[in-house]
């Protein structure tokens, strides 16, 4: 029991997840600049966890039956960066291409916050911070039950899993630590919880708001295996760490992402001010560009 292999999923392609990477970057861009508001700073900053766990093999899933029995599941408990996870369905084949241009607008299946009864692909509606891992913790459970009593299939072979992605701000929340506190009680071997640790809410620097201090250390003293992610913004080094919390039998596990606020755009990066504000045409233009430079760079790195 433990930690059992860090082998890469079979398949992993770590230029189609760049590729699919930046397209979600232009397209988060783009479709809140239509809106005219939304959220980019925690939208890019979570960009390449999503997008390893959505084309990297690691989240098993289908896109043409939302609802396949033992799926993996992901909860994006912080709903404000909801742009990304619209993005990475939409090229995912969940919903048509079309919807990112309704982004926030009265009636539309992509709210400014996931809404479980109106988009296909999210599992479940987030908002209010601090929810996301309360809740993957109940359905973990639940599902954990299911496999061992082998009421659950599973097209990877394996137990499904679910994984929760929070802010670091989000910390904040008490509930977040009463969830930890349940799950390793249970010692929930199907659930991982993603950190996107980019140290900036909206408020400010985390240490002029509320310090976390270290977050490893306070995942690990909950009862928690922890994974230290160096560059969560690496789509190698993020689905290294994806994979070896998978394989991880022994508990829950909690992966700590270090990412940069506003990721890819130049004006953006380590910016508080992006937290929650669009960007306007001529600044989507400098967008668009620094995201295509970028990715002309990983394509000539072999990325």
């Amino acid at each position: 029991m433990g930690d059992r292999s860090t082998a890469a999923p079979a398949g992993f392609d770590a230029d189609r997840v760049c590729a699919a990477a930046a397209q979600m970057r232009r397209d988060i861009v783009t479709m809140l600049e239509k809106a005219g508001s939304g959220h980019p700073g925690g939208s890019l900053s979570a960009t390449d966890i999503i997008a390893t766990l959505y084309f990297g093999g690691v989240l098993r899933h289908d896109p043409s039956d939302p609802q396949m029995p033992g799926r993996d599941r992901f909860i994006l408990s912080k709903g404000h960066a909801a742009p990304a996870l619209y993005a990475a369905l939409a090229q995912d084949g969940y919903f048509p291409r079309e919807w990112l241009d309704t982004l926030r607008k009265l009636g539309s299946h992509l709210q400014g916050h996931p809404d479980m009864r109106k988009c296909p692909g999210v599992e479940v509606s987030t908002g209010s911070l601090g929810q996301g891992l309360a809740v993957g913790s109940g359905m973990a459970l639940g599902m954990h039950r299911d496999w061992a009593r082998g009421d659950s299939a599973s097209p990877a072979g394996r137990e499904p899993q679910v994984f929760v992605m929070m802010g670091d701000g989000e910390l904040q929340e008490g509930e977040v630590w009463e969830a930890a506190m349940f799950a390793a009680s249970r010692r929930l071997p199907n659930l991982v919880a993603i950190v996107d640790n980019n140290t900036l809410q909206i408020d400010g620097h985390l240490d002029d708001v509320v310090s976390l201090g270290d977050i490893c250390a306070k995942f690990s003293a909950f009862g928690w295996f922890t994974i230290d992610l160096a560059d969560g913004n690496d789509v190698v080094e993020a689905n290294e760490a994806l994979t070896r919390a998978v394989a991880y039998d022994a508990g829950p596990v909690a992966i700590v992402a270090h990412t940069i606020k506003g990721k890819g755009v130049s004006f953006m990066e380590n910016q508080v001010g992006w937290h929650g504000k669009a960007p306007s045409a001529e600044q989507l233009a400098q967008a668009l560009a620094d995201i295509d430079a970028a990715a002309g760079v990983a394509e000539r790195k072999g990325c």
